[in-house]
């Protein structure tokens, strides 16, 4: 019989004090169980909301929101394994050029992804518009993916990190989703469980992100660093602005489309120069010495894109639909952009279809918002600045400032 309590953990963290490593794992097993309620956990939650943790507690709660799953085995990869996450934001498709330019290098990247939830759009969601392409593969499946063709991108099974499922759940309708510890251990413990050797994190702030602050995203970077140092995962951060929608698409199609553009080598400059940022990290994390540039540009990271595709079902030739309705916004004056509202531009994405309020809605392939007009562009009086694109459009947004 245990000699602890869903009471007596949460009072120890109301009144500041640390957990001990007995508490944390009672606590994560029992709740993964059913034996802690719903109710206790969300209480918890908001007592480490308040009043944080330290490092080394920090650290134990995240092996045992590991623990209480499976870990994947990627020993039978021989290329060195490294990852990449993006805390978020809009526009933000960079997962899908970076992926196979990484492979192209020589970088195995065993991407498992989510889904979008409110303004910032998801990459299962993205890549669901390429017809036949498939999300849910099986752990086998998975590795032999990874080991042909040196890129993955799927849903994580329901195996990893089972309690982070669950708390996650919580944390988003108890008013606890800022919290710094909660989203560190959240994100890490699916990458470490994940079983890559290395992982190269992109933490956006600004309007679009979900830390505006810089400072507050320079904290979750460090913490989340320091987590999987104290995992064994080498792990670098690059914090980057989301305060204005990166690229010119949000949405789902219209995102694959300009990441495709990226590949071909095109693309709106500021996704590419994230692209390749974030490609150098993963290919010197890995120890290999190659210029993604290069892979860019003679077209090796386009041939990873198609077989990468294909190998999950998709058809990399077949057209991406299209939405049914167009609704072009004009300038109604001469003038220079000096703002495009990252959230603005999401929350518009999502209403018009690109997005959900619950995760078992359903989202649009075609809706999504096209900023023909960004910071610093000279616009004329008539000429377009936003395209939005649903299968029906009956409202209009107040999302750019001209001057």
């Amino acid at each position: 019989m245990s000699t602890h309590s869903a009471v007596d953990v949460i009072r120890t963290k109301r009144d500041g004090g640390r957990l001990s490593d007995d508490q944390i794992r009672w606590f994560m097993a029992a709740y993964t169980d059913g034996v802690v309620a719903d109710e206790q956990a969300s209480a918890l939650a908001m007592a480490i909301f308040w009043r944080g943790m330290a490092p080394d507690e920090l650290a134990v709660w995240t092996q045992a929101m590991i623990d209480s799953g499976e870990r994947l085995d990627l020993s039978a990869i021989t290329r060195p394994t490294v990852d990449k996450h993006s805390t978020g934001g809009v526009g933000d498709k960079v997962s899908l050029p970076l992926i196979p330019l990484a492979a192209a290098c020589g970088v195995a990247v065993p991407q498992l992804s989510g889904r979008g939830l409110g303004h910032t759009g998801g990459t299962l969601d993205k890549m669901e518009s390429i017809p036949g392409w498939r999300a849910q593969l099986t752990n086998d499946e998975f590795i032999a993916v990874l080991a042909a063709e040196g890129g993955v991108i799927c849903a994580a099974g329901p195996g990893l990190a089972p309690a982070d499922r669950r708390l996650y759940a919580l944390r988003d309708t108890t008013g606890t989703v800022e919290s710094i510890p909660l989203i560190a251990s959240s994100i890490m413990s699916k990458k470490i469980a994940e079983g890559t050797d290395a992982l190269v994190l992109d933490v956006k702030f600004g309007s679009g992100a979900f830390l505006p602050d810089p400072e507050r995203g320079r904290e979750l970077a460090r913490t989340m660093v320091g987590l999987g140092t104290a995992h064994g995962v080498r792990t670098t951060a690059l914090l980057t602005a989301m305060e204005q929608p990166l690229g010119r698409a949000a949405g789902n199609a219209v995102e694959v489309e300009e990441s495709v553009e990226v590949l071909a080598g095109g693309g709106p400059e500021d996704l590419v120069e994230i692209t390749l940022a974030l490609a150098r990290e993963m290919v010197a994390l890995a120890g290999l010495d190659v210029d993604p540039a290069d892979a860019l540009a003679d077209g090796r990271a386009m041939d990873r894109w198609r077989a990468i595709v294909a190998a999950q079902g998709g058809d990399p030739d077949a057209p991406l639909p299209v939405a049914a309705e167009h609704d072009i916004l004009v300038a109604e004056s001469d003038g220079v952009v000096q703002r495009l509202d990252a959230m603005a531009v999401g929350v518009a994405a999502w209403r018009l279809g690109a997005g959900r309020a619950r995760k078992e809605d359903d989202v649009s392939a075609t809706a999504g918002v096209i900023c023909h007009a960004k910071v610093g562009d000279t616009v004329r009086a008539g000429a377009p600045v936003l395209e939005l694109r649903a299968d029906v459009i009956a409202f209009q947004f107040g999302m750019l400032i001209l001057e």
